[in-house]
């Protein structure tokens, strides 16, 4: 019998390794002549870049770059030489997560940074780039990460445009004679799990410049500038930025993967699942058991136990799943595809014993699994 083992995180507690190392245990103290494959997931968000070294084995560079205020910050990314294929996170150099919630500003913010990791992994060899653009400080619609790589965005005195969102509407015309002329031989795949408009009231700065620190009077000033923009991406790129899925990602940073890296959006579990040839080590699995930190009606909306859902019913494979809480019963399990579950908390006293024993409850819960249904 083959078991797969195929979680994501549990985000403060677990990597997705450690789970797919606990219930390999608890497993084994029963059924010890199961073949068992593990491969871990990821969304795009945080603990991805520790599940592509699984798969990738490379190495993670630290380099300076800008933060999204133009100061210096030290940011890593992780490249495998022997397949060209680097993973850079758009948080690391241009993301929330490095500055102090008093100084959100996505107006005057850039994502120069994220463009100078990309530059570092092209001039490295890159082949391919994964991106994953969750976490944003920014609103500027990639300007800044297209600056470091050549870009020149001019307004209607042919003078450079300062790359942050409050000068979107400035910008006349794109030059393009000096971008990086290694850019057009590298495959990007951006990590994208929203599908927000560019602009208007389900865009970029609409939705979500206020967590990013924006006034009422600056989301409108964002908004009209990434619909100015717009016009001048039609004009350049022969695009109607606003029909594209996900354009208003990360502060628009969607439409200018699409179009400044000629990269393709998609889900992250997606990408993660291409980078696992997960399709293929599922075959003649009997059953895949995965997990995350909940399982709620929130689920199944492009997150890891989706990605595992999908192959596995093309497949005809039953899926357990075992969390550190499920807010589901048996029942809404089962209409969700889901054939097993159990938690964390179901055995746990309390929370803070859940988060600092979950392998050892993920073991037991593991052999529990493999002598009622293995």
């Amino acid at each position: 019998m083959r078991i797969v083992i195929a979680p994501d995180k549990f985000k403060g507690s677990l990597t997705a390794g450690q789970f797919c190392n606990a219930v390999e245990e608890g497993i084994q103290r029963v059924k010890e002549d199961v073949t068992i494959i593990k491969l871990p997931l990821a969304d795009g968000g945080d603990g991805t870049i520790e599940v592509v070294n699984y798969y990738l084995n490379g190495e993670t560079f630290h380099i300076q770059v800008s933060n999204p205020f133009f100061q210096p910050v030290e940011a890593t990314y992780f490249y495998s030489e022997k397949t060209r294929t680097a993973f850079i996170e758009m948080a690391e150099a241009s993301g929330l997560k490095i500055l102090k919630p008093e100084t959100f500003d996505c107006k005057n913010a850039t994502t120069l940074g994220t463009g100078e990791l990309i530059r570092d992994a092209v001039n490295r060899g890159a082949k391919h780039i994964l991106l994953g653009i969750g976490g944003s400080a920014t609103n500027d619609c990639g300007i800044g990460m297209a600056t470091a790589l050549g870009y020149r965005f001019l307004d209607n005195n042919d003078r450079e445009v300062k790359p942050i969102g409050a000068q979107l509407a400035a910008i006349s015309r794109i030059e393009m004679s000096q971008i990086h002329p290694k850019l057009n031989e590298v495959e990007f795949k951006i990590a994208c799990d929203v599908t927000n408009p560019l602009y208007g009231e389900n865009g970029a700065a609409q939705v979500y410049g206020r967590q990013k620190g924006a006034s009422e009077d600056d989301i409108k000033l964002l908004d009209k500038g990434l619909k100015c923009f717009s016009l001048v991406l039609k004009r350049q790129f022969g695009v109607d930025a606003q029909s594209v899925k996900g354009a208003g990602a990360a502060g628009g940073m969607g439409i200018a993967s699409k179009l400044f890296l000629n990269g393709t959006l998609q889900p992250g579990i997606d990408l993660v699942k291409d980078l696992a040839q997960f399709d293929t080590g599922i075959e003649d699995a009997s059953w895949i058991i995965t997990g995350e930190g909940r399982l709620d009606g929130q689920t199944l909306s492009g997150k890891t136990i989706q990605g595992v859902k999908a192959s596995a019913e093309v497949k005809g494979i039953k899926i357990a799943a075992l969390c550190g809480a499920v807010d589901l019963d048996p029942d809404q399990a089962k209409t969700l595809g889901i054939h097993y579950t159990d938690a964390v908390m179901n055995y746990a006293r309390d929370i803070e014993d859940a988060m600092a024993n979950s392998s050892y409850y993920l073991r037991e819960m593991a052999e529990r699994f493999a002598k009622n249904l293995i």
